[in-house]
């Protein structure tokens, strides 16, 4: 494939040809002219002739497919890039595998004030054994290190890390063996992030965007919060992907707001993001026994924790939508999306249903949607950023969902079929570190839901991965390859190509997504008309 080495800015324009064009502008599209940053004609073959004396530049695609970019309509790049640069525990399958992993890493960065890893899964080790902090003394003596379990909402801490966080054996969430949950453990990320230099944390966020970009990723919404990641964090990435080629990042701030608080609404918009919103916790997670349930876990005597209750959910979806500002939630469980829910309801009565569903505000993960919340949403205008992932990584009746919560509410979660019935905006993401970027497997875990009713088809995951993240944003025109839309695409190299869906003529075709088969391979990404990977 013969591609030009420049991008292509301005009103410069470039026509692509002999290729397969994911569009439904002309059908079969096997060409496609770009000027500046726009998209300016889809055609066939027959016409690209026309439009190649006037381009600047002609790539033969070679056959290659072209689809729209993708978005992860949910990341933490910083947390993500710190365990592609750093101490990645998800290959870990004992806790002793784990802590010969950490003593690597540690004789490695002997100068790093914290040792900061992610990945470790006990669920999938024998007998559920979890890391303690005597263990990481031993494998580390007089490190200060803070390792985040798979979903992020717990971690095993050491001594040293422990002495640095003022008073945390008074928090809710600690425990004696370093194990931490709830304000225990925002309190030790805190020290553990604010331990990353600024290089460091560069270095991080660069590591994010070429892995995005190399991935035909180019849109990220970046989930942000005072809890999770810091302002000079958010800042410092939108500054960063506004002076390098790489995706773009629109980010969200998790932090509630009340009605009047003018000062707090100031300080949120002079961070640059677009909304209150992503990871503004009202529960926590299945793994991590915090998510809120409205019945005990199958494996514990509790109903996990709830953070916000829905007056103060009320509260916040009330300030935002009087501000125009989108507002979002993450939540898990089925009592937490019924307190996201009944927030919304309080707020519509105090200012309007029409008000508040023209900003269709956001949750995060809803994962245990019961048949009344689903109404809810399509009523509510809630939009859903969703990661079909986590059903290919805890899924099944042998998988954690099923240990947390008995067999019967496993085979309810992540119900995307269901979704789709409702109308609800669907976009999707990772959660990422949480699970690792990965497009392409993303749309396959949602067409192959380990739950058959559950699974949603091909190109209507394709298009919750790519069109639903514009969409989720109030952006309509992208997502798409069409005239006038954004030249936002990828190009990949596809073993087999089939109609989706097969029996209808004129279907666009999409890759076999078939498990066992070869993921399609990206051999560029191009945003707003510009290269960022090739």
């Amino acid at each position: 494939m013969n591609y030009p080495q420049a991008d292509h800015p301005g009103g410069r324009s470039v026509l692509l040809r002999g290729g397969i064009v994911h569009s439904a502008a002309a059908r079969p599209a096997t060409a496609m002219l770009v000027r500046g940053g726009t998209i300016a004609w889809i055609g066939a073959e027959a016409a690209a002739a026309d439009h190649a004396a006037s381009a600047d530049e002609v790539i033969d695609l070679d056959g290659a497919l072209v689809t729209p970019a993708f978005v992860d309509a949910h990341v933490h790049t910083t947390a993500t890039g710190l365990t592609l640069t750093g101490l990645d525990l998800s290959a870990a399958r004992s806790p002793a595998d784990a802590l010969t992993l950490l003593a690597a890493h540690a004789a490695a960065r002997p100068a790093d004030r914290v040792l900061y890893g992610h990945g470790w899964d006990p669920t999938n080790w024998p007998e559920h054994q979890t890391l303690t902090r005597a263990e990481i003394d031993t494998a580390v003596p007089g490190r200060a290190v803070y390792l985040t379990r798979a979903d992020m909402h717990s971690a095993a801490v050491s001594t040293a890390l422990l002495d640095a966080v003022p008073a945390i054996s008074d928090l809710p969430g600690y425990r004696p063996d370093g194990s931490l949950t709830q304000d225990a453990h925002h309190a030790a990320r805190r020290v553990a992030r604010d331990s990353v230099t600024p290089a460091h944390r560069r270095a991080a966020q660069l590591a994010v965007l070429h892995r995005a970009a190399a991935l035909g990723i180019g849109t990220l919404h970046e989930c942000a919060g005072p809890d999770i990641s810091g302002e000079d964090d958010v800042v410092d990435l939108l500054q960063l992907a506004g002076s390098v080629a790489s995706p773009r990042v629109y980010a969200y701030w998790a932090e509630a707001l009340t009605p009047g608080d003018a000062k707090s609404l100031e300080r949120i918009r002079d961070l640059g993001v677009i909304g209150a919103a992503g990871d503004l916790v009202v529960d926590g997670s299945l793994g991590s026994h915090t998510a809120w349930l409205a019945e005990p876990y199958a494996d514990a005597d509790h109903h996990g924790v709830g953070y916000l209750d829905a007056e103060r959910i009320a509260d916040h979806v009330t300030a935002c939508s009087q501000a125009g500002l989108q507002a979002g939630f993450h939540a898990i469980g089925d009592a937490a999306i019924s307190a996201v829910v009944a927030g919304v309801r309080t707020a519509t009565r105090r200012l309007g249903l029409s008000r508040v569903r023209s900003l269709r505000h956001r949750v995060e993960h809803a994962e245990m949607l019961t048949p009344g919340n689903l109404a809810a949403f399509a009523e509510l205008g809630l939009a859903a950023s969703v990661q079909p992932a986590f059903d290919a990584a805890w899924g099944g009746q042998q998988g954690m969902y099923a240990q947390r919560l008995g067999p019967s509410r496993e085979r309810a979660m992540n119900p995307l079929a269901a979704l789709m019935r409702y109308q609800v905006v669907l976009a999707f993401g990772y959660d990422s570190p949480v699970t690792p970027l990965d497009p392409w497997g993303a749309v396959r875990a949602a067409a192959f839901h380990r739950t058959p009713e559950h699974r949603i088809p091909v190109p209507a995951a394709f298009t919750a991965h790519t069109r639903g993240g514009w969409q989720i944003r109030g952006h309509r025109g992208g997502g798409v390859l069409a005239p006038g839309a954004p030249a936002d695409y990828a190009v990949w190299a596809v073993d087999q190509l089939t109609a989706q869906p097969p029996t209808i003529p004129g279907a666009l075709p999409m890759p076999d997504l078939t498990p066992g088969r070869d993921l399609p391979r990206c051999l560029r990404t191009v945003v707003g008309g510009r290269t960022i990977s090739a």
